[in-house]
This record gives structure tokens, C-alpha cells and sequence, in this order.
């Protein structure tokens, strides 16, 4: 892709243009003209649909819709810049290394977003028919010193195409199912995560999907930790990402699962009289996946997703679905049997977890209110309150975090911006999350009760290319549903049915382990 400097001349000349994605992201035809299609490209596209009954009340249902466009091809990001002196600037010197840049403006934001004006420009090189033309040219640009490249396929831009598209449904009407719909947690304890597949076989589901954020890697954290609130059983096991849009899911067959943006509050209270704050549940101390959180983190107690906030002073409930012992580290615990008594007061964290009781695990300041106020007898009250958008968190409900919500009374409601998925200091995040085409995992409601678990398809040229936050608002509602929300999406994005995975995994490797997933019990 190198040109002879000689010809410099002749190129500045041939690419004077701009190829601007406004074009591409032209407004949808109204989506009456969709007549029950999915508003996934232009109406009339080819769509056929296959639907099984897994079990009475619960069916499953694969929509295939569209074909690969010969106008689609792969292509290498080489930066994305917020101004268009900075992307200029880049494509002046790719210019000077003998390549063919373009710009290209991405005019599209969250809905929510009170910015206004393009969020960003994208600096563009070559295209070709296959990855492996684009991964060669990328490998170049690296070698000259071009840093972040990255090879992406145009029909995931978010932009129009003609697909294709896979889009798989189950559909679960508590009228007619007499089963149990739950959360359930990988590996049955907060640390470490697993496929879809095997939870499916451990609890032997008629049918999964993936469920909610969480923790990969242990610099983030502790590993399948869900990032943001999970309740099993009416029992809070991680905390929320305040303000985040989440699945609620009463105890039983469905009846009455909720979309909503719910909140917690947590505090310990001495028998001398003292109170805290308490940070989180069940976690490493320090670190906090999806921020949202209080008492002081860092950089922002407000949302954001996919980054990891911090705090140095923090109290940590430990309960025994953590496993057999807290995160190791320095600071102080306490250990309270079921009454809340204090039974021990430990120098040092780590230490193992009463199977009938619960550890409270202190750094910093929070360690040192430990050692002031939870000496061994005194005894230390725990309140917990979930709250949002009318949500009733009783006995036996579980919740599956999510985010952003897409629909809201049967109407698009993205609040991405809202709910941490932009970041105002770098556009280009939300671009690569939101507008650009992914596999996604979406849960809604419909008017008469009916719960609907959908996955797509994604990063699959030529299977499936995914779906923008606005695509899956648009699924969701040609699915009749009234409130729907994105839950974990990505290389987490998986169904099974039956035992067999009906999903096609995004990553490389396969399937990914996950830290929850929704099961659909006999």
C-alpha cells in the first residue's frame, strides 16, 4: 500500500474528498414500512424465521435476515480523533509515508448526550475483500511506527448495510410455563467464571443466556465478580453501579420481571454508636469495576462502564457465597457471627469466612473504623437497601445488572451518556461500544408479561455483523417489547437450548467464561 514519494502530488489531488459516515448513517425508513420485519436494514430484505418449542410456555425462535453487501470491506482504523485539524493532521503524514488515508466523520452520539456537533473523525487506510489484506497493512503501519491500528469491518460501522444479521429469542410466557426462571451464578461463588454451556449442564436449563458485566481480569478487580448488582434469592451479592438499568426477576416462572435502574445503600452500625459507610460486597477492596459507587472513588462516583475506579479507604462485606476466605491484603476484618456479634477482630485480611456468618474487611480509614468501633462483643448492625424505578426487591428475586436501558413504555430510551457508556474526555469510546455494530445480549418485557432474552449474532462478516445500542432498541421493539435494557454483550454474548449452543461465539478462542447467566429451569 506504500506509494513512491514522486507521486505525492497526484495524490493530494485524488483524495481532496472526505468521505464523511453522515452518508452512511442516513435516518431509517419509518419503521411502519418494516411490517413486522426486524428494522435491520432496508425493509423487504430477506428474513426467515424457525421457531421450537423448548417446553410449554418457552419457545425459541432464530431470525436470520439479510446478506452480505459487496459494498462492505475491510479497512484499518488508524486513529479517531474528536477534531478534524487533529485527524487531518494524521492523514497529512500517512500521506508523507506514501499511504491513502481518508477521513471520515462520525456524526452520530448517544442519544442522551448533551454534546452536540460530530463526535468524532476517523482515519481510514486502505480496502480490501479479506482480513487478511487488512491485517498485512496493518502490520505495516505498525512497523512505521503508527500505534492503536486496528483492523475493522465496514459492515459493523453502524452505518447502512444489508447485514447479515442472526438474531435468536426465547420467549417465555408465564401463563402457560410452570418452570423457574433465575439468576445463576458461575462457578456457584462470587471468584473465578464459566461457560455458558457449563452452567447450562450444571443446572440442567432447558435454556441460558449470558447475563451481566463483570470482572476478567484481577487488576480490575476480583475475577467473575458481576460489576454492577447481582441478587440471587432475595440476597444482595454485589453492589450496583448506582443509577444503572438492570433485569429483575421475582421468584418463579417470570411473572413480573422488570426493567429498572436501581441503587443501593449499604452501612454498618457499632453498638457504640458509630456508623460507615460500606463501599461494596463481596469484592476486592480498592477496586471498582463500572464505578458508580460512593465514599470517595476515584475519578468519579457517577457510572462508567468498562474502567475501573479506585479507593484506598474502603469497607468490604464479605458473605459466605464469596467462598472460603476474603481477598488477601493489608488492612483490618472483623468477623460477625449471624447475630452480628463480633467474634474476632484480625490484623490483616485474607482470613477465612464463617460459613454462618460474615467477614467486614477495612483498608485505610476503613480499617482503622474497624479497630475503633468492632472489637470482639460489640456488635455490628448491616443494612442493605436496593432501590429504583418502583423496583421491589423482595424474597427470592433475583437481578441480573445490565445497561444502558434501550426502551422505556415502549419507546426508545437509550441512556447511554446517562449511564456511563460515554465518556465525555474520549468520544471515540462510545463509537466503538454503542454505535458500532457488536454481538449484544438484550432482555425486555412486553405489555401482557412476556419476558424475551434475545443475543446476536456479532463480528461474523458474512454470518452476522451485530447490532448498535439503536439496532437493538429497534429488535427490542419489533419483538413487542415494551422496556427493554442491553445486558453484557461482546465475546459474553451466548444462548443455549437443550444443552447446545445456538449462539456463535465472537472470540477467536470460542466461547467465553462469564460471571452470571439466566437459566430457564424445568
Amino acid at each position: 500500500m506504500k506509494l513512491h514519494k514522486g507521486l505525492l502530488c497526484v495524490l493530494v489531488a485524488l483524495v481532496m474528498g472526505t468521505l464523511g459516515l453522515a452518508s452512511a448513517l442516513a435516518a431509517a425508513p419509518n419503521e411502519n414500512a418494516y411490517r413486522g420485519e426486524l428494522p435491520l436494514g432496508n425493509p423487504g430484505l430477506q428474513e426467515t424465521r424457525t421457531t421450537e418449542t423448548v417446553t410449554p410456555g418457552v419457545t425459541y425462535t432464530r431470525i436470520t435476515r439479510g446478506y452480505e453487501s459487496r459494498k462492505d470491506f475491510y479497512t484499518v482504523d488508524v486513529a479517531f480523533r474528536a477534531d478534524r485539524a487533529a485527524a487531518e493532521e494524521i492523514a497529512a503524514r500517512l500521506r508523507e509515508d506514501g499511504y491513502r488515508p481518508r477521513v471520515e466523520k462520525v456524526a452520530d452520539r448517544a442519544p442522551d448526550d448533551p454534546a452536540e456537533g460530530p463526535s468524532g473523525y476517523l482515519v481510514r487506510v486502505g480496502k480490501f475483500a479479506t482480513q487478511a489484506g487488512a491485517d498485512a497493512l496493518r502490520a505495516e503501519l505498525t512497523a512505521d511506527g503508527y500505534a492503536g491500528t486496528r483492523t475493522v469491518y465496514t459492515g459493523e460501522d453502524g452505518g447502512k448495510t444489508t447485514g447479515p444479521w442472526v438474531v435468536h429469542v426465547l420467549k417465555v410466557d408465564p401463563s402457560q410455563y410452570d418452570g423457574t426462571l433465575e439468576p445463576e451464578l458461575a462457578t456457584e461463588i462470587v471468584p473465578e467464571r464459566e461457560l455458558l454451556t457449563g452452567i447450562s449442564a450444571r443446572t440442567g436449563a432447558l435454556a441460558a443466556i449470558n447475563g451481566g458485566y463483570f470482572v476478567i481480569g484481577p487488576n480490575d478487580g476480583t475475577p467473575g465478580d458481576l460489576a454492577g448488582i447481582s441478587v440471587l434469592e432475595g440476597d444482595l451479592v454485589s453492589e450496583a453501579v448506582d443509577g444503572r438499568t438492570s433485569l429483575v426477576l421475582p421468584e418463579g416462572d417470570g411473572a413480573g420481571a422488570d426493567v429498572a435502574a436501581l441503587s443501593d445503600e449499604l452501612s454498618a452500625r457499632s453498638s457504640d454508636g458509630a456508623t460507615r459507610v460500606v463501599d461494596g460486597k463481596n469484592r476486592k477492596p480498592g477496586l471498582i469495576r463500572g464505578c458508580g459507587g460512593e465514599g470517595g472513588d476515584v475519578p468519579t462516583e457517577e457510572p462508567k462502564h468498562d474502567f475501573t475506579c479506585t479507593d484506598p479507604s474502603e469497607l468490604i462485606l464479605f458473605t459466605p457465597i464469596f467462598g472460603a476466605n476474603t481477598e488477601p491484603g493489608e488492612g483490618a476484618e472483623a468477623v460477625l457471627d449471624t447475630s452480628g456479634r463480633v467474634t474476632a477482630l484480625r490484623e490483616g485480611r485474607g482470613g477465612p469466612i464463617p460459613p454462618d456468618g460474615s467477614v467486614l474487611s477495612g483498608t485505610g480509614e476503613g480499617a482503622d473504623w474497624l479497630r475503633a468501633h468492632a472489637r470482639p462483643g460489640r456488635t455490628i448492625q448491616l443494612s442493605e437497601r436496593v432501590s429504583g424505578d418502583g423496583a421491589r426487591i423482595g424474597a427470592g428475586t433475583g437481578v441480573v445488572n445490565g445497561g444502558p436501558r434501550l426502551l422505556e413504555g415502549g419507546e426508545p430510551e437509550i441512556t447511554a451518556f446517562a449511564e456511563g457508556f460515554v465518556y465525555p474526555e474520549n468520544p471515540e469510546f462510545y463509537y466503538r461500544f454503542g454505535e458500532r455494530r457488536n454481538p449484544r445480549t438484550l432482555a425486555g418485557t412486553t405489555s401482557d408479561g412476556t419476558l424475551l432474552l434475545v443475543a446476536v449474532d456479532g463480528r461474523r462478516p458474512g454470518y452476522s455483523v451485530g447490532a448498535s445500542f439503536e439496532e437493538g432498541a429497534g429488535i427490542m421493539d419489533a419483538l413487542r417489547s415494551d422496556e427493554a435494557v442491553n445486558l453484557d454483550g461482546g465475546g459474553s454474548t451466548g444462548m443455549t437450548v437443550e444443552g447446545r449452543l445456538v449462539t456463535r461465539p465472537s472470540d477467536a478462542t470460542g466461547e467465553r467464561p462469564i460471571g452470571d447467566a439466566v437459566v430457564v429451569l424445568p
